[in-house]
């Protein structure tokens, strides 16, 4: 069994938090750990923000997609905003060190993500432009979960 979703969702600061009680609701009724549930849900949080925050372009929207299939949950947050600049991705991998560009506004939430998730992908979208964040978290199941693989 899997359980697969995909929201569209207004670019207001409001939905941020119904993404993510809507993530966590169907983690828990699938019976994933709790512990596990929050990180993906703060990663979640993180995307979702930056989404909304950076998200602009010519649309009011942005899209959410979760899928949990076997041990794994799978979260994409793609906007319609003008993307990751060309030429300066983000940089890869978890911050081992505080240096000063982590000290100014804004950027620590992709590397909260990073930090929090197993595989992390930050990617802009063929031809029209916008950001899109997608992770991996391999999952731990509570005792009688639903969902757990075999």
């Amino acid at each position: 069994m899997s359980i697969w979703w995909s929201l569209q969702l207004r670019r207001e600061a409001a939905s941020v938090p119904l993404a993510r009680r809507l993530l966590l609701s169907a983690m828990e009724a699938a019976g994933v750990d709790a512990d596990i549930s929050h990180e993906v849900s703060v990663a979640l949080s993180e995307a979702c923000s930056n989404a909304v925050q950076h998200g602009g372009g010519h649309s009011e929207v942005y899209r959410v997609t979760a899928s949990i299939y076997g041990d794994m949950c799978r979260v994409e947050v793609t906007d319609c905003g003008p993307g990751f600049p060309s030429g300066a991705p983000p940089r890869a991998g978890i911050l081992t060190a505080l240096d000063t560009r982590d000290l100014q506004p804004g950027g620590r939430g992709l590397r909260l993500i990073e930090a929090l998730a197993d595989r992390v992908r930050f990617d802009n979208q063929p031809g029209s432009g916008g950001a899109v964040v997608t992770f991996d978290k391999m999952l731990k199941w509570r005792e009688g979960a639903l969902l757990r693989a075999s």
